[in-house]
């Protein structure tokens, strides 16, 4: 890792359970290298979508639109989902953690969207912000081992493995899609609109107890 991306790691404070400043997020740089970028985006990729979802009850998690069976929760899940597997089984081949490691992902390939019904506020806030603490970790570690086109444990038939690169575009894309939706979802629920959270904002249930 640059001495110089590891500075702006450090005055960013992307790695942190908040930002400096008492914000949760600071603007991606106005032209930074390739890794500050990528990682700017997804912080406010991530930003975005908590505000979205913060602060409610489970009534609002719950709340779905026409016949749509997508929830803030289910989106909640669903995206610690995929962050837990991307660092984990995707970069490095290590063992996703709890909940995920004790799914029949095959006999139930929508669990994480499902079950969140089940599931309290709190338990969905815990599950989400434990998820992207660990994240935050496992990228800094392999970011300190190797630049963005380092390969990663995954690989395609054929076709060699992912590169880093890859699976931060991917997370990106996935997040991309969801926040779209958690657009949607929150207006509905209480009217709250916007591109991104305001100045000073923090979550209202921000995790107590690491998930896993």
């Amino acid at each position: 890792m640059s001495v110089r991306f590891r500075t702006w790691i450090v005055r960013n404070r992307f790695y942190g359970s908040v930002m400096t400043n008492d914000a949760y997020w600071r603007e991606p740089p106005l032209a930074g290298t390739e890794a500050e970028h990528l990682i700017g985006a997804l912080e406010r990729q991530r930003a975005t979508f908590r505000w979205k979802a913060d602060g409610l009850d489970t009534a609002g998690l719950q709340l779905r639109i026409g016949a749509s069976s997508l929830t803030l929760g289910g989106l909640l899940k669903h995206l610690a989902r995929a962050e837990d597997e991307l660092f984990s089984a995707k970069l490095s081949g290590a063992p996703t953690a709890a909940p995920w490691n004790g799914v029949d992902w095959d006999a139930a390939p929508d669990w994480d969207f499902e079950s969140a019904a089940a599931d309290s506020p709190d338990e969905l806030y815990r599950i989400w912000d434990g998820t992207i603490e660990r994240s935050r970790e496992r990228l800094r570690t392999a970011l300190d081992a190797g630049d963005l086109g380092q390969p990663v444990h995954l690989a395609w038939p054929g076709r060699g493995n992912l590169s880093l690169r890859r699976l931060l575009c991917d997370l990106l894309e996935e997040y991309g899609r969801h926040t779209g939706h958690a657009d949607l979802l929150r207006e509905a629920v209480d009217g709250r609109v916007g591109e991104d959270p305001p100045p000073g904002w923090r979550p209202e249930s921000p995790a107590t107890v690491p998930a896993g």
